[in-house]
């Protein structure tokens, strides 16, 4: 692996140059969390690796630029970190879809449907202006129903949602079927 060397104000540090079939190298998988038959796709230690985190920003801006967004909306919580340096590498705004209760000032709540009850999300109401190019963005897609819920959410206070986007998609269990916009994936694992 080819390092090179990056100079910051008060350090320096190696890091590696990580080629896109990487990418999956650096997600965990963590059996029976965060209950037993539970396989949970860890994002941490791609985070953890610079030259990683790096390389799936990147993709994630190439795959992303072409829709022209005004705002990227990252849902709670490792939407966030996705959205965010997403949003300062294509030099547009961050929105953040947070659960009920945890956004301050007039709010916009969007109650949906889970496998065994329901759930709530809002936004702020002045966060998304009508008519401005959403892309919805959250760390892994599964069944769908939240990235739908935040979709639905930003059509409510006036957004245009032009794409979706995650680092992690689980093609199993059918996700992108449910969603009716693109639907924009680095990794996927079929079972």
């Amino acid at each position: 692996m080819r390092r090179t060397l990056d100079r910051a104000p008060d350090r320096m540090c190696l890091r590696p140059n990580v080629r896109a079939m990487d990418i999956k190298d650096h997600i965990r998988h963590v059996p029976d969390f965060p209950k037993p038959g539970i396989l949970f796709y860890d994002i941490s230690t791609l985070l953890a690796h610079a030259g990683a985190w790096r390389e799936t920003v990147r993709q994630l801006a190439d795959t992303i630029a072409p829709t022209h967004p005004d705002i990227l909306v990252g849902i709670e919580s490792r939407g966030f970190l996705v959205a965010a340096p997403l949003a300062l590498a294509l030099g547009c705004g961050f929105v953040m879809v947070r659960k009920h209760g945890k956004l301050p000032g007039p709010t916009v709540p969007y109650t949906y449907d889970l496998e065994y009850g329901s759930d709530t999300i809002e936004i702020q109401t002045d966060a998304i202006r009508p008519g401005q190019r959403v892309v919805v963005l959250d760390d892994l897609l599964a069944t769908g129903g939240t990235l739908n819920a935040a979709i639905d959410l930003c059509r409510k206070v006036g957004g245009e949602v032009v794409a979706a986007a995650c680092i992690i998609e689980l093609n199993f269990l059918g996700g992108r079927q449910r969603i009716d916009v693109p639907v924009h994936s680095i990794v996927s694992y079929d079972e």
